[in-house]
């Protein structure tokens, strides 16, 4: 049984290391523990300036699943990007609606692409089951139209990240309005998109929901060319 001072000396071993093996040591030493006591340094370790460690930090906290967002929700770091990067790949991977709003801010509006991307792309994979039955309908509705807004973004990776985002979102909206838009919007960026990893994220996503037998209107171009 892992008592309060273990957990503080494995904190403490974590701040002190002295060299990357160290830290990377101690790191995954901090991730075994089960006490939330380890949440808060494990966030901080986000914003170390080392991958390999911070990846280790946010498989850490995705264990913790919803556990963690509050604290995640707490301690983004509006100045370390790489961090705040970080933060919402737990976030995104943890799927916990708790995050909704902060993830649709992000999306849009981050100055970092790669805190744009991992918004986006957690967007559409967030656990609708843990909020009221009476939201969401509203959430996923608002989490539709900032995905469609960022489809027109100026940077590829952040339009493709939207893709991800729509494309496991179109898997559990019950609408077919909201349906029959996910697939219209992945439909012009296959067609249309100037980047080739775009439209082919795109075609692949609407061959992927194809497959599942949507019974909705045939639309034209790369739906209309996907076998069913």
């Amino acid at each position: 049984m892992t008592t309060s001072a273990n957990v503080l000396d494995l904190i403490k071993a974590v701040e002190q290391a002295d060299s990357p093996a160290g830290l990377g040591a101690a790191v995954q030493a901090l991730v075994q523990v089960r006490s939330a006591a380890a949440i808060p340094a494990l966030i901080r370790v986000l914003g170390y300036n080392n991958p390999a460690v911070a990846i280790a930090a946010v498989e850490g906290l995705v264990q913790w699943g919803e556990v963690a967002v509050p604290y995640l929700l707490a301690q983004l770091d509006d100045y370390n990007y790489g961090a705040r990067a970080y933060s919402f790949r737990a976030l995104a991977a943890i799927a916990d609606p708790q995050a909704l709003e902060v993830l649709l801010k992000a999306a849009v509006a981050d100055f970092a692409p790669s805190v744009r991307r991992a918004a986006a792309k957690g967007l559409g994979s967030l656990h609708w089951s843990r909020l009221p039955p009476d939201q969401v309908a509203a959430a996923q509705a608002q989490t539709l139209e900032t995905l469609v807004q960022i489809c027109q973004d100026s940077d590829w990776s952040i339009r493709y990240a939207a893709i991800v985002g729509l494309h496991a979102l179109a898997v559990v909206v019950s609408p077919a309005d909201q349906r029959r838009a996910i697939l219209s919007q992945l439909d012009q960026l296959a067609q249309a998109d100037l980047d080739l990893a775009v439209q082919s994220r795109a075609r692949w996503a609407l061959q992927q929901l194809a497959s599942v037998g949507y019974s909705l209107p045939p639309l034209r171009g790369a739906l209309a060319q996907t076998p069913t």
